[in-house]
């Protein structure tokens, strides 16, 4: 079976616009998904460490609600925007934050 070589530029051309027309909104995407994720992950070392006893040091108080302030308002974004990706990642992670801080108050 003999592919020619008008139908693989055809293929070529097809990929080409289509990373030409959606590369930035797929990059954008992405770089909002991957900050949730580092927000979310800024306070989880220092909360490990209290649980398991390492320390005994509690974060600053000023850092930890600029950092849910920003994830508040990014998921309020993903209300107004339906974004489902952002949504589910950012309740995870208010869910997972809240266990941590909850067995932390109550252990």
């Amino acid at each position: 079976m003999e592919i020619s070589n008008w139908g693989i530029l055809k293929i070529i051309v097809m990929i080409r616009r289509f990373f030409v027309e959606n590369f930035k909104k797929m990059t954008a995407d992405t770089m909002g998904w991957l900050a949730a994720i580092v927000l979310h992950c800024a306070t989880i070392p220092s909360l490990l460490a209290i649980m398991t006893g390492l320390t005994d040091r509690l974060p600053q108080v000023d850092i930890i609600l600029f950092i849910w302030v920003a994830l508040i308002l990014l998921f309020a974004r993903a209300v107004v925007l339906r974004d489902q990706l952002n949504i589910i990642t950012i309740g995870t992670g208010f869910i997972a934050q809240t266990v941590m801080m909850s067995f932390i108050l109550f252990k």
